[in-house]
């Protein structure tokens, strides 16, 4: 179930790390993802492709296209309220998506069975509605904050604990960097 505090849908949620190659605004290259809560445990995204992101000439890679999924299903863990790494993420490749192309992300939370969480995301090209390019699911792991502590770099971890905003401070742990 979607945590009280959570988000309110429609409402951006914003880059959970600012070095984040999904969502942090500081990667020159990084996919600049932008996450919105949606109903129940559900949320929709965005990023275009850029120039950088390329596999073949002038196709996204599909390591950054799977990126782009990761991303989009661990901000799930945002409206849980809830740390959370990626366990397992199964990624199906439909359609190219083209060098300036934005992709339209919808994902949801599927199960929760205790420290597991299930989710499913889908990538469109040309609009919501357009037509699927990208699909994945994933499996989720409940960790406690220390799970970065012990494996983070030292004077990153040390930065975002002793951020002064709360809010800023726990999502920079929500998933795994």
């Amino acid at each position: 179930m979607r945590h009280p505090d959570a988000p309110a849908p429609g409402e951006l949620l914003g880059a959970h790390y600012g070095q984040c190659f999904g969502c942090g605004g500081d990667q020159p290259h990084g996919l600049h993802l932008e996450a919105r809560a949606g109903e129940g445990v559900s949320l929709t995204a965005e990023f275009t492709v850029q120039p950088a992101h390329q596999g073949a000439p002038g196709l996204a890679h599909g390591g950054v296209l799977t990126s782009a999924l990761d991303e989009t299903l661990g901000s799930l863990n945002w409206l849980l309220r809830t740390i959370a790494v990626t366990g397992r993420l199964e990624t199906d490749f439909v359609r190219p998506v083209p060098v300036g192309t934005t992709l339209y992300l919808e994902a949801e939370v599927t199960a929760v069975a205790g420290r597991k969480i299930y989710s499913t995301a889908t990538g469109r090209v040309g609009g919501p509605d357009g037509p699927v390019a990208v699909r994945a699911d994933a499996l989720f792991i409940e960790v406690k904050v220390d799970h970065f502590v012990d494996h983070g770099r030292q004077e990153e971890i040390q930065a975002a604990m002793n951020d002064p905003d709360q809010v800023r401070r726990a999502r920079a742990f929500e998933v795994n960097p």
